[in-house]
């Protein structure tokens, strides 16, 4: 029997692979290294490590491996940082924490996504 740990991989693995075959159709519509819309943008981003902003102050930086229409993305070996915004109860002072995790595998749904950074590219592209 497969254990519940083992069904959820198989569910990733199986959004993966329809987020890629998805990914693999935008790349092979196009493969011209010219921007003409956003998402192309995107598209030139392709196994290089982005920024993503998301939602309640979230980051993540990681390999962007695959994506869609609607942002959804998968990304690996992801850097997670979470900021967050306490308080000081005598002082009322505003104390900005942050916390960080790694992930190594990461699918993310695109109505969480705020900003999609590309690499820093230096010359011609």
């Amino acid at each position: 029997t497969i254990t519940d740990c083992n069904q959820d991989q198989l569910v990733i693995l199986r959004i993966i692979r329809s987020v890629s075959k998805m990914a693999e159709v935008a790349t092979n519509e196009e493969t011209s290294n010219t921007v003409e819309e956003p998402l192309d943008l995107v598209r030139l981003s392709l196994d290089e490590r982005i920024l993503v902003k998301m939602r309640n102050d979230r980051e993540l930086r990681g390999r962007l491996h695959a994506y869609d229409q609607h942002l959804n993305m998968v990304l690996g070996d992801v850097e997670e940082t979470i900021t967050t915004v306490e308080i000081d109860d005598e002082t009322f002072e505003e104390l900005y924490k942050t916390s960080k995790r790694q992930i190594p595998m990461l699918y993310v749904r695109g109505d969480g996504v705020i900003l999609v950074s590309p690499p820093l590219r230096v010359g011609g592209v």
